[in-house]
């Protein structure tokens, strides 16, 4: 099993920064992928991005964030961050980390998930 526990959300004005934290616990050995994933009111699950839990850190982006958002590891912490910066009120939504392990189906496990509001 894996737990995640997502952190850092909160109120912030338009063009404003925040950084979302993703620690994982338990058998973190088996992941191998990291997803932040966002959803917004009467909206569906979107993934934002996505990074490789181990070996290169090259991380890829929905279209909607990239250049604004970037992901990063501190694998010592077992850690996630999703730096999000020109934030925009189209950005308001849960945001939740998932992880695939390599035992088990994509995006098995998930966070309790941590609001970001961007008011105008």
């Amino acid at each position: 099993q894996v737990q995640l526990v997502e952190s850092g959300g909160g109120l912030v004005q338009a063009g404003g920064s925040l950084r979302l934290s993703c620690v994982a616990s338990g058998r973190t050995f088996r992941i191998i992928a990291m997803g932040w994933f966002r959803q917004a009111p009467g909206k569906e699950r979107e993934l934002v991005g996505r990074i490789r839990w181990s070996g290169g850190a090259n991380a890829d982006y929905a279209e909607s964030v990239k250049g604004r958002f970037t992901i990063s590891k501190d694998s010592a912490k077992n850690t996630v961050y999703l730096q999000m910066d020109s934030l925009k009120p189209e950005d308001t939504a849960i945001y939740f980390c998932s992880a695939t392990t390599m035992t088990g189906a994509i995006y098995e496990y998930w966070g309790q998930g941590t609001q970001v509001t961007v008011s105008s």
